[in-house]
């Protein structure tokens, strides 16, 4: 309650006129974009039909025909009446409306012969980043500018690995990643905790709880040969993907173990400041307790997350004539061995942050 009336009215206004400026902005910067977009002023729907295919699944088609005006490019300013086809479940299409803007691939240009590509999405992600981004400078203060500098600097980092992964064409990905990982780690505990004590606990714990998980993981594969692995999953990568799922694994057990580090850490260096003559043994004992509370919500978010990415496509396959075992093997087996070994990372780091805060937190650090 405190927060929210710290929160005055200025703020709120100042975050609204911001975010509806973004909007009209974004909603205006058609001529940024070299592929050609129209925006719907009129939407006739036709008829539609049912189908329905062997497995007894029943969708309907439908038809629209829309016209519009080009915004952008060469064709700028012309009228242009196309056709639509959209089905219920929304799969690979959508319905279309008049005020929505979409991408265009033009066959003729002289002829002015063209279909819809894609809708135009960027208005709401960027009022959604406008609106986090708001809220993390209310919220945080100055403090918000090194959380988004974190994520600005992650994703530039995240982005060149890919990009390096590819050059040298898959060859060294777990290296790579693991550079990454380390780098990641690093910078973001030094904007987001400082250069601190603190700071130094939490990158211990972290890279020794995930070094050691992922060490198990591939003693566990060596043991058991990978049976019952499947990586049908990632049929389309053009590269090995043992490697390249150990570097997925890689990247989300850092994620989990982060945060639970830097949880456990703060609260044992703020006890200890505030009871200096605790032990080491007391000092491992709260850090434990700390991590048997937070422990349980944090492994089933990540299973969660895991799990929720392929929930569409196992769908799928069960609408599709095929059993809860081959579908679970062929879309849900690797999310929920990621789920275990970052559950490994997990509790590790629970030992590692609290040990290693017994041995190096002294009273009246930062």
């Amino acid at each position: 309650m405190r927060l929210i009336k710290k929160i005055k009215w200025a703020q709120i206004m100042a975050i609204i006129m911001v975010c509806v400026g973004v909007v009209i902005a974004v909603n205006h910067n058609d001529q940024f974009y070299s592929e050609p977009i129209m925006q719907i002023t009129v939407v006739k729907n036709l008829s539609g039909t049912k189908v329905t295919d062997e497995f007894q699944n029943q969708d309907y088609e439908h038809q629209q025909k829309i016209s519009g005006v080009i915004t952008n490019g060469r064709h700028v300013g012309e009228h242009l009446t196309i056709g639509n086809e959209y089905s219920d479940s929304g799969a690979m299409d959508q319905k279309l409306h008049k005020g929505q803007k979409v991408f265009l691939t033009i066959h003729d240009h002289k002829k002015l012969q063209a279909t819809v590509k894609d809708v135009k999405r960027d208005t709401p992600i960027a009022f959604l980043i406008t609106l986090a981004v708001c809220l993390l400078f209310v919220f945080l203060k100055w403090q918000g500018i090194t959380v988004i500098s974190s994520i600005i600097i992650n994703t530039i980092l995240f982005i060149t690995a890919i990009q390096l992964n590819g050059h040298v064409r898959g060859a060294n990905v777990i290296l790579i990643f693991s550079i990454l990982a380390m780098i990641f780690c690093t910078l973001t505990l030094i904007l987001v905790v400082g250069w601190n004590q603190r700071m130094w606990v939490s990158l211990a714990a972290v890279v020794g709880a995930t070094v050691v998980t992922i060490i198990l993981l591939m003693a566990v594969f060596g043991i058991t040969h990978e049976r019952g692995v499947y990586y049908e999953s990632m049929q389309y990568v053009t590269q090995l993907p043992r490697p390249l799922f150990v570097a997925e694994v890689l990247i989300g057990v850092l994620g989990a173990v982060m945060d639970e580090s830097v949880d456990i850490v703060a609260a044992l260096a703020t006890l200890k400041n505030e009871q200096p003559t605790l032990s080491k043994r007391q000092i491992f004992n709260s850090g434990r307790q700390i991590g048997r509370s937070i422990m349980g919500p944090l492994i089933n978010v990540l299973f969660f997350v895991f799990m929720a990415e392929t929930l569409p496509m196992t769908l799928i396959y069960l609408r599709n004539g095929n059993s809860w075992s081959y579908s679970f093997s062929m879309n849900m087996s690797l999310g929920m061995l990621s789920s275990l070994v970052s559950a490994i990372g997990i509790v590790l780091t629970v030992i590692f942050a609290s040990f290693l805060s017994s041995l190096w937190l002294k009273a009246g650090g930062r």
